[in-house]
């Protein structure tokens, strides 16, 4: 019976998701040439829209602990589902988010990202495009924009700690900023690769400023740490030992 449920509200949840993600796309492209701000407001109206059927259709509890300031800092999120990826534009006014290459061949969607200042990581375009990468971040922090990367490089299981990607130390060492981590264990009931979502809480926790200027190794334990706080302990020490 709790299975036939979620698997309802999950059905109900996609034909929704769908329909808004394709009007927000479009509108965000058809708006452009008149106004920027149009797109901005098409973007974020997608992202509220989400949370609003993650909060009414699956039945899910948003919980903050701590603040998410909207200034020009890296900050650094577990990455258990594409809920925090969504997010993002109803987390902050205007985020520039790190996002894989591939997501910007995707019809219409790919249009609105460039559009929007989603900023392309290719891991095969070697020196070329990991200039390309820096240069558009330092335009977005010269903005006032807060950076936004999933330091893990793809969706993690919940209770899974893997080690950071080495790219997380290149751009931390490039640009300079401070880092706040973030930890979301959304996983739980929105996991990643699965159609049926469950009813739940998800949590964001805000983990404690990292300055710029650290060693790679204490910048990259105090991250991996702070955004991995709502596993389970043992999913530490494993991701420990991995380290």
């Amino acid at each position: 019976m709790r299975y036939t449920l979620a698997l309802l509200r999950s059905i109900l949840f996609w034909i929704l998701f769908v329909i808004m993600s394709s009007i927000a796309s479009i509108g965000a492209v058809v708006s452009l040439p008149i106004s920027h701000h149009a797109t901005r407001w098409f973007v974020r109206l997608w992202a509220i829209f989400h949370r609003l059927i993650c909060r009414f259709v699956l039945g899910h509890r948003i919980v903050v602990e701590g603040a998410m300031p909207d200034m020009p800092v890296l900050y650094v999120f577990k990455h258990e589902g594409a809920f925090e990826t969504i997010e993002q534009p109803m987390l902050f006014k205007w985020p520039a988010v790190f996002a894989k290459e591939q997501l910007f061949s995707i019809p219409v969607w790919g249009q609105a990202a460039r559009f929007y200042g989603l900023i392309p990581v290719d891991r095969e375009g070697g020196g070329k495009a990991m200039r390309a990468m820096l240069n558009a971040a330092k335009a977005a922090l010269a903005a006032g924009r807060p950076l936004v990367l999933f330091a893990e490089g793809t969706r993690v299981p919940h209770g899974k700690a893997p080690p950071l990607r080495s790219g997380f130390a290149g751009v931390y060492r490039m640009l300079g900023v401070p880092v706040i981590p973030v930890a979301v264990n959304s996983g739980i009931v929105y996991p990643p690769r699965r159609w049926v979502k469950w009813p739940g809480t998800i949590t964001y926790r805000i983990g404690e400023t990292i300055p710029a200027g650290l060693p790679r190794e204490e910048a990259e334990e105090r991250v991996w740490r702070a955004i991995n706080a709502l596993n389970p302990p043992e999913a530490l020490l494993a991701g420990g030992a991995e380290k």
